[in-house]
């Protein structure tokens, strides 16, 4: 007798859809407000200036302007100093 189904069985194709996750707009580029700058898990890139954070940790702009990444040193719980990626959003000037 055979131990498995003559037709259409198989034990493969249970991999998961992938998530899409990394940075949608690199640094320099113009952005509007509202717009996806990083998806991640966790917080590999950190909030600065006219940036929110979803729920899941995506970045997005909550003003009109320039994408800006900029490395700066911080301390952890542990009072080692650490490097963070920060992501903040330059607005433009009006012109009078």
């Amino acid at each position: 007798m055979a131990h498995t189904k003559a037709k259409g069985s198989t034990k493969l194709g249970r991999d998961s859809e992938s998530k899409r996750l990394g940075v949608k707009i690199f640094g320099g580029q113009k952005i509007a407000a509202g717009q996806i700058i990083v998806r991640q898990k966790g917080t590999k890139y950190h909030p600065g200036k006219n940036v929110g954070v979803g729920r899941d940790r995506t970045i997005f702009a909550k003003a009109a302007g320039q994408v800006v990444f900029v490395k700066k040193s911080r301390p952890s719980f542990s009072g080692q100093n650490k490097k963070r990626v920060f992501v903040s959003v330059a607005t433009e000037k009006p012109k009078l």
